[in-house]
């Protein structure tokens, strides 16, 4: 066992770890943070994603270790100062983003990550961006929906 110290949700964390211990694990299991879930355990689904020193990162495929010293944000740390939720999270609320909600965390990290990266992405872009999570609920639309509206941006509707 190891001390592994790094920053999540801007709060220095200490907590002892294996070697193969995951990061997801150490969140969950060490830390308590349990709105990062475990889907695949083979970083198919994203469900685990987090970002690591502002990166998005599948936390199933990252050992603790390898954060040691880093800046963690999980979902437990996307809400506004205040409590409520940030502009990404209501709009996942507000257009139906989410059904059982067990892929949402990852759902909402990816999108964080995508709109720090391209601010104001197409709809494209999104479904790329997207690849690496998986829903078995919601077939998307509504997803790429709140992901664009995050954004300033609609969706445009295809006619029929």
């Amino acid at each position: 066992m190891r001390k592994v110290t790094m920053t999540v949700n801007g709060k220095s964390v200490s907590a002892e770890a294996e070697g193969r211990t995951l990061l997801v694990e150490f969140l969950r299991e060490g830390l308590g943070l349990t709105g990062t879930h475990v889907g695949c355990d083979t970083s198919q689904c994203g469900a685990c994603v987090v970002h690591v020193d502002g990166r998005a990162v599948k936390s199933c495929s990252i050992f603790a270790l390898e954060a040691e010293g880093a800046e963690v944000r999980t979902i437990e740390g996307m809400a506004n100062e205040d409590g409520s939720l940030s502009p990404i999270q209501k709009a996942f609320q507000d257009h139906h983003g989410l059904q059982c909600g067990f892929c949402t965390p990852g759902m909402v990290m990816s999108a964080a990550a995508l709109l720090a990266e391209t601010p104001k992405p197409t709809e494209a872009e999104v479904r790329h961006h997207l690849e690496g999570n998986l829903c078995r609920c919601t077939g998307y639309h509504n997803i790429v929906k709140a992901i664009m509206a995050a954004s300033g941006q609609e969706m445009q509707v295809a006619a029929e």
